[in-house]
């Protein structure tokens, strides 16, 4: 099979490796496709050998003892730690999910991770039926999911936050009922739940923007101290502007880290929610993310 190999100090290239054995509780996966982020260009800028791991969607090709529910021939999609980027991967069935055969494999892989985010985010809000919602960082990765997936779940109303005017078309083909700049002194009326993607100052902007007995759940805040940065403090930061606000934080920082069930349930949702017809709002489309 072929792998991408990241020497020490030497550009990346493709290489022929022996296909990996499944041990006791693995999977076999041949790739349709690999993600590649940020994260990856940040372990590659020191120039040190690595392994990376990454998002995937693929076939089982075959499954080590103890495995069950998954078969050879299946269509799967999660994350894998280690040697990502290959024709042919080593996966914890704890960590990937059945992904319907009507599912472009680029919409799927874009709902491992940033779908995977968005929905516990949306879950960890506890929305209901006919509730608003607010999302900053509207046009990211995570953020334009969850303005769609925020609709599909029933809200009646979902404001985009961006930084931004230029993102608003974007926005509202996401399924945005209104759309807002961070520069903006009023976000518009009150709303039941704020999903933050920025963190900082927008935090407690969030937190204004809030009708009584609201929630904001924070799921990428990052609290920069010298030389290093803390997830998650910078809720803690606003806590009493919260008791104040009758509303309520939750630091969902966590969520990507959770143990790997509810994350399956939440992924096969997503995914459940776009083979049902979220493909015509978008959902999953990596090309329209921006």
């Amino acid at each position: 099979m072929r792998k991408v190999l990241f020497r020490a100090g030497r550009p990346a290239e493709v290489v022929e490796a022996p296909v990996p054995v499944p041990g006791p509780g693995q999977l076999l996966v041949c790739t349709e496709a690999v993600g590649v982020g940020v994260g990856l260009v940040r372990m590659l800028e020191p120039g040190a050998a690595v392994r990376p791991g990454a998002e995937m969607v693929g076939t089982v090709a075959a499954a080590g003892p103890d495995v069950a529910g998954f078969e050879v021939g299946d269509r799967v999609g999660g994350v894998v730690f280690e040697d990502a980027y290959a024709e042919i991967v080593l996966a914890d069935p704890r960590l990937v999910s059945h992904v319907p055969a009507e599912v472009d494999a680029a919409a799927a892989l874009a709902l491992v991770r940033g779908g995977l985010i968005a929905l516990s985010a949306l879950r960890a809000g506890r929305v209901a039926r006919g509730e608003s919602v607010l999302v900053t960082a509207a046009a990211s990765g995570t953020g334009h999911l969850a303005v769609q997936l925020a609709k599909a779940l029933g809200a009646a109303r979902v404001v985009a936050a961006a930084g931004s005017a230029d993102k608003a078309d974007f926005a509202r083909q996401c399924g945005a009922d209104e759309v807002v700049t961070y520069s903006q002194p009023s976000w518009g009326d009150p709303v039941d739940l704020v999903l933050d993607g920025v963190g900082g100052e927008l935090v407690q902007r969030g937190v204004d923007a809030l009708a009584p007995f609201g929630r904001l759940v924070a799921f990428r805040v990052i609290f920069r101290l010298p030389g290093r940065s803390v997830p998650g403090q910078g809720v803690a930061a606003e806590a009493a502007h919260v008791v104040c606000q009758d509303a309520e934080v939750v630091d969902a920082q966590p969520l990507e880290h959770k143990l790997p069930q509810p994350g399956r349930v939440d992924l096969e949702c997503a995914l459940s929610l776009l083979a049902a017809g979220g493909s015509e709002r978008g959902i999953g489309d990596p090309a329209v993310a921006r």
